[in-house]
């Protein structure tokens, strides 16, 4: 475009460019911007279809590879260097996979065999199709009580009584005409479950949903671990005092459950008392020591499972299931069952029970193959480990598996017992391939007893979060407040609810902090083109007549009310105030704020400040400049474009110019877009500088210019008027309505 007076001018001089006549002692950030190479959503459907219809021997190769990440690194599998670590390590998790399998099928309400069954068929699964190297899938606690719960549930639904006992009739199947009993119905609802479970799971990896895992925060999850573990021991403490009382569901079954405790007290069997404590006694302190010594020990002592044969064998040969009428596992069979189908009836009742299974199950999976990747220098795909879980549920399903996931315990006895590949999850699946074969009918006369200890010491890890409660505090307010709420959801009302309680109340902080967002007035630093948080730093400058204003969130709907409130408050400019009562601004003042007032911003003091102003009519500020520093804001919605344009009008109506700092290439071309910068005699204002350092002197010498103006006649409005005659081409704009106007005179 032409400047002002070109028209006048006879002698038109060659283009000039911006940056070659205005250069101010430094000179400023001018970036071109370039054209969005973006794809019609017609072009990108097409490419996505020709991508996936695109049929060929090494798409074909490439495609199994990704679905079987075992076909990428066994050929290249090194024997000498990896084979003695897979093997040792397998065994180790096999051997301890033993007892946990068995205790972990009671509090999923089933018969001892299915959970062998679940680890030996994920750990052949996962092998197969896992990207991570070191996690471990099968049973898991916190699962396994979702299911139990879930199974309870439809067992009374049913009309199965509560004093019938797993195992009684276990041998019993659902074949043709064929009664189901209570146990083959209780692993009929399981294995459907199963099949929900594991169909969610594959479809969240294969269209890539899995950034529903983002939702479900560290202290999300760490309250939800702790509070199902209180539920959890809770859920046992009936096997370890030999009590036989009814298990509860639902909303508070927790507490029904203590005071079934209490009341059936004085019938606590005693033989299963003294084992539980010698067991315990046992056990804890071995624990304790493999984790205070594993620097030190090649592996853990499996404690565990010498308890469970030594107890088997004195239960065995004193016959404490006639003598003492303590519980027992009972007949565990041999062998494999034949494959069946998922009820398809029960689907629309577990439907909704799955969704949760699913997302904890797949978070815990993903977080964990994850964390170890990171640690041993190894890419995981989220979206693969997804499926290779969804496959774990889903085709075990056939096999009477119930749910399952990767194990933080089982995953950290294999990472540190020197496991290279998922080659060592084949060596726990041989191991429990001998117990499903020969070993199983030994543990008939293990007590439930010794069950219950094996999975109570196995929640250590969720109960010693209860100790970082406190820093959890110091760190983040907010995060132990959904902790907390997390926590109490999910003991005293239920596993289920307290998960979907936590994950609203999570939103909902995320929510408040996005709209009462923090706000802070910035000062230089000296010596520097820096500009800091005043109410953060000490000994930072404060520029003559110009307030710069940092707004630390996005702009949108939701809080630019409190952005209007906010930024008259921090800067002591009130446009409102002034134009409807004439009065002064107040100073500003710079109070210390407690945490909800850090957090949710309440602006109850700018407010006061303006219903106490005085009826007068004072002249006009003494701020001429209002500096917004955006570096903060990720996007700007068209509610907070039209906040912004009210700003520049309001406060130019009292004298005080509107400039834009630090803005990403979203917000300027939303800007631009919506018609910011400069629109011929409009009273938008000039597009956004790439620094704050740029606005203050651009305000400066607007400030230096409108002052000589006054002592020595009017200056020109802008650059390009005090350079008649030039053919103006602005950098980083497409036309000179794009450019910002730099100066006076």
């Amino acid at each position: 475009g032409e400047a002002p007076g070109a028209e006048e001018s006879p002698n038109l001089q060659p283009e000039v460019r911006f940056s070659d006549v205005f250069r101010p002692p430094a000179s400023f950030i001018s970036l071109e911007e370039q054209e969005p190479a973006e794809l019609s959503p017609r072009e990108l459907m097409v490419q996505g279809a020709r991508g996936v219809c695109s049929c060929s021997r090494p798409a074909l190769g490439r495609a199994l590879r990704r679905l079987f990440p075992v076909l990428e690194w066994l050929p290249r599998y090194d024997p000498r260097a990896q084979l003695l670590g897979d093997v040792v390590s397998g065994l180790l998790v096999g051997i301890v996979a033993i007892p946990q399998s068995i205790s972990y099928s009671i509090l999923a309400n089933q018969d001892p065999i299915y959970g062998i069954y679940t680890n030996f068929f994920c750990s052949i699964i996962y092998a197969a199709t896992a990207t991570s190297r070191h996690a471990c899938v099968g049973s898991f606690g916190v699962l396994c009580l979702m299911v139990g719960q879930s199974v309870s549930r439809h067992l009374q639904m049913a009309g199965y009584g509560d004093s019938a006992a797993l195992g009684a009739n276990s041998s019993s199947a659902r074949n043709g005409t064929e009664a189901c009993d209570r146990s083959c119905y209780a692993i009929t609802v399981a294995l459907s479950l199963s099949f929900l479970v594991g169909l969610y799971q594959i479809l969240l990896g294969v269209f890539q949903l899995g950034f529903v895992a983002v939702y479900l925060s560290e202290p999300l999850l760490g309250g939800f671990v702790t509070g199902s573990s209180l539920t959890i021991i809770t859920s046992q403490m009936k096997h370890l005092l030999g009590l036989k009382i009814p298990r509860h569901e639902g909303v508070g079954s927790f507490i029904l459950t203590w005071l079934d405790l209490f009341r059936h007290i004085g019938h606590t069997n005693i033989c299963d008392l003294l084992t539980s404590l010698v067991a315990l006694a046992v056990i804890v302190p071995v624990k304790e020591l493999n984790e205070r010594y594993k620097e030190r020990m090649k592996a853990p002592f499996p404690i565990e499972l010498l308890v469970v044969i030594v107890a088997t064998a004195i239960s065995h040969c004193f016959d404490f299931e006639r003598r003492y009428a303590a519980a027992v596992c009972g007949d565990i069979p041999t062998g494999f069952r034949r494959p069946t189908l998922p009820d398809a009836s029960l689907f629309p009742s577990l439907a909704v029970d799955a969704v949760p299974i699913a997302v904890i199950g797949f978070a815990m999976t993903v977080s964990l193959a994850e964390i170890f990747g990171k640690k041993h220098g190894y890419a995981v795909r989220a979206n693969q480990e997804m499926i290779a879980i969804g496959l774990c549920n889903l085709l075990p399903s056939f096999f009477y598996c119930f749910a399952s996931s990767a194990a933080l315990s089982k995953t950290l006895l294999k990472e540190s017992t020197g496991s290279q590949t998922q080659l060592s999850g084949l060596v726990t699946s041989l191991v429990l391939l001998l117990v499903l074969l020969w070993i199983s009918p030994l543990f008939y006369s293990l007590q439930t007893s010794i069950l219950g200890v094996v999975t109570i010491v196995n929640l250590r890890g969720g109960l010693r979060k209860l100790r970082d409660a406190p820093r959890l505090w110091r760190l983040s307010k907010l995060d132990a407040a959904v902790w907390w709420v997390t926590l109490l959801c999910s003991t005293l009302l239920s596993t289920e609810l307290g998960l979907l309680l936590g994950v609203c109340f999570a939103l909902l902080c995320l929510v408040l902090r996005t709209q009462r967002p923090r706000a802070a007035l910035l000062g230089r630093v000296s010596g520097s083109e820096l500009y800091e948080d005043q109410a953060a730093y000490k000994g930072l400058g404060s520029i003559a007549n110009v307030k710069i204003f940092r707004f630390e969130s996005s702009l949108h709907y939701a809080n630019k009310d409190y952005f209007r409130t906010v930024l008259s408050q921090r800067t002591g400019v009130d446009p409102a105030l002034h134009s409807r009562e004439g009065s002064q601004a107040h100073p500003d003042t710079t109070s210390s704020e407690g945490f909800w007032g850090a957090v949710f911003g309440c602006p109850k003091q700018a407010q006061g400040r303006a219903e106490r102003a005085p009826g007068a009519c004072p002249p006009s500020p003494d701020v001429h400049t209002l500096i917004l520093d955006c570096g903060a804001m990720q996007f700007i919605d068209t509610a907070g474009l039209s906040v912004l344009k009210d700003t520049l009008s309001d406060y130019g109506k009292v004298g005080v110019r509107v400039l834009l700092a630090n803005c990403n290439p979203l917000v300027r071309r939303r800007l631009r877009e919506g018609g910011w910068a400069g629109q011929g005699g409009s009273a938008e204002g000039p597009p956004p500088f790439h620094c704050i350092h740029d606005a203050v002197r651009f305000a400066q010498q607007r400030a230096k210019d409108s002052q000589n103006a006054h002592q020595g006649g009017e200056g020109a409005e802008d650059v390009r008027d005090a350079l008649p005659g030039v053919e103006w081409v602005w950098e980083g704009a497409e036309d000179a309505r794009d450019a910002p106007r730099v100066g006076k005179g």
